[in-house]
């Protein structure tokens, strides 16, 4: 099972507001051995988002979304996920009792509406102000706000997903060579990715800089540990054979 995100806001794409979602749950994840596999940002707008929730439920991955599950009317991520799913948005019984507990008769006309979730849906606990959000099979809503989101997101791993914890973690490690040219290195590089399919490799071309004046790559495989020890070694070996001086990176 793979992992995305959905972040939505138009504050986030006019720039009003810097994003902190993405390298939050980057964070989260390594610290369960998992990792983010796509993301993608959206703007406040409805078709868009009823598209992208579409995307989500139907590809069985595990997928975040952030923000725009508030009462105000820019926020359209309850009925876009509602419509998505082709069922009503319902009050749900246990987020109407937390909201009328907390705002009493104030919470209606407007506050209720952030109990109204897609129906069949299921709660996140809300560990600050105790407003849910909600989930729908592998996708989960959480609020914009970083300090609600992401303690909901740990709880929604911890208690949803304990079984995709890794106890030995994917690791990147790589080498870089100097004066090297990836056109050169193409056959080689098809070559080690049939040969470890379990790995990613990587290269990031470089023109020069102050740490490294030449022309060079920075060539990395990512995977299990062990794996990426043996790929990396032959990876050495094949390059230092075709006469390229090698540097660790610093």
């Amino acid at each position: 099972m793979q992992v995305g995100a959905i972040i939505i806001g138009d504050e986030l794409l006019s720039g009003k507001r810097q994003d902190k979602h993405l390298p939050a749950l980057i964070r989260i994840l390594a610290a369960r051995g998992m990792k983010l596999a796509w993301a993608e940002y959206l703007g406040d707008d409805p078709v868009r988002i009823e598209a992208a929730l579409r995307r989500a439920f139907a590809s069985g991955d595990l997928v975040f979304s952030f923000g725009g599950i508030g009462a105000t009317p820019d926020d359209h991520t309850r009925g876009c996920a509602a419509r998505a799913l082709g069922v009503e948005l319902v009050v749900h019984p246990e987020a109407r009792t937390i909201i009328e507990e907390r705002f009493g008769a104030k919470a209606y006309p407007h506050r209720i509406n952030m109990g109204a979730f897609p129906l069949g849906a299921c709660l996140i606990p809300n560990p600050v102000n105790r407003i849910a959000g909600f989930s729908v099979a592998n996708v989960h809503f959480v609020p914009g706000f970083p300090s609600m989101a992401w303690p909901m997101i740990e709880w929604v791993l911890d208690t949803q997903y304990p079984h995709l914890k890794n106890e030995t973690p994917d690791v990147e490690r790589s080498v870089i060579a100097l004066n090297a040219r990836e056109g050169d290195l193409i056959a080689l590089m098809e070559e080690f990715s049939a040969r470890y399919p379990a790995l990613k490799l990587s290269s990031l071309p470089n023109f020069g800089n102050e740490a490294i004046p030449e022309m060079h790559i920075e060539f990395g495989f990512s995977g299990q540990p062990a794996l990426v020890d043996i790929a990396l070694d032959e990876w050495r070996r094949a390059l230092s054979e075709r006469g390229y001086e090698l540097r660790d990176k610093a």
